[in-house]
């Protein structure tokens, strides 16, 4: 199975990805926050998020992974996993 792939965007990359540059819903992107707490989920498709606030640690059976504001994460199809928020996260996300 496919791993979380975390990146770092150029400011010219997030203009690529139509990214706003403020926690908005913004063409595809749709916006997400959640309070601190654990919680399991899955993906049915492939999500593409930006991170504008906070930290999460996304575990699979494969790995463990820290998400951190600024982050722009790609989420595999098919992936289970756990969610802990330790932060408020604030992101924005869609689905390809």
């Amino acid at each position: 199975m496919e791993r979380i792939r975390v990146e770092q965007l150029t400011d010219a990359q997030k203009k690529e990805r139509n990214i706003p540059d403020a926690l908005q819903e913004h063409g595809l992107w749709s916006v997400w926050e959640c309070a601190p707490s654990t919680f399991d989920w899955q993906y049915d498709q492939t999500e593409q998020a930006y991170v504008f606030e906070g930290r999460v640690t996304v575990k699979t059976a494969d790995e463990e992974v820290e998400i951190r504001e600024g982050d722009f994460v790609t989420f595999p199809e098919g992936m289970a996993c756990t969610w802990t928020n330790s932060d408020k996260i604030r992101k924005i996300y869609n689905f390809i």
